[in-house]
């Protein structure tokens, strides 16, 4: 099978608990035009039986599965489909899920919010030989490995801190709650959460769902 532009169809498989994400890539793979979801699974159980059929061009797989971690289906793929470009999908920007899915044979790192261009792009990276990572968990990764270099030392406290609302709103995210639910939880409109992550945003410094959940973590928000 081949694309318009005549080049071969990319055949995609996600494993993947959380349905809006699915929702999302699936969805991202079908405007791309020149790849189609080849399978899906959303436990470690179901993957195993994915990682027992044809092999596909890129793997993409959440950490966070209900029946295990993704790191292990992440090392049966790398074992199962040794051509098979593996990347990682998931919240958390840092060294300690990073190293891990390295060192089991994910070459890629693919943050949720991401957009459906963005996806595709990343997916397309990887595979022409790329590992698409986001410049934060490259710099984690940077300072972890570079000889005779101190540890970072503790981020110094924000400019700006988050009021206890902002706090409470950003905790909502962390846990994968809407807009629209984190509003109705928080009792305030959907606007005013909005604002509440304008500002969220602005304070950390961040532009994305994924980096205010890393930097929160990093400032010992959350």
């Amino acid at each position: 099978m081949t694309a318009t532009n005549g080049s071969a169809i990319l055949r995609v498989a996600l494993v993947e608990d959380d349905l809006s994400f699915q929702d999302s890539f699936a969805a991202a793979v079908v405007a791309a035009g020149d790849m189609i979801l080849a399978g899906t699974a959303h436990n470690v159980a179901q993957a195993s039986r994915l990682l027992e059929g044809q092999p596909v061009d890129i793997l993409v797989v959440d950490l966070g599965l209900p029946d295990g971690s993704g790191i292990d289906v992440i090392r049966a793929a790398h074992v199962a489909w040794p051509s098979c470009g593996i990347m990682v999908s998931t919240t958390f920007a840092d060294d300690r899920h990073v190293i891990p899915s390295i060192e089991a044979g994910a070459t890629g790192y693919l943050l949720k919010d991401s957009s459906a261009q963005r996806m595709a792009e990343e997916i397309r990276c990887l595979h022409s030989g790329g590992s698409p990572i986001s410049p934060r968990i490259a710099r984690q990764i940077l300072l972890r490995f570079r000889p005779n270099e101190p540890q970072p030392e503790a981020l110094a406290p924000l400019a700006a801190p988050l009021s206890p609302r902002e706090r409470e709103a950003l905790q909502l995210i962390t846990k994968g709650f809407s807009y629209d639910e984190i509003a109705e939880l928080m009792s305030i409109s959907r606007n005013t959460v909005m604002t509440f992550v304008r500002r969220i945003y602005q304070k950390l410094e961040v532009k994305s769902k994924a980096e205010a959940i890393f930097e929160a973590r990093s400032h010992g928000i959350l």
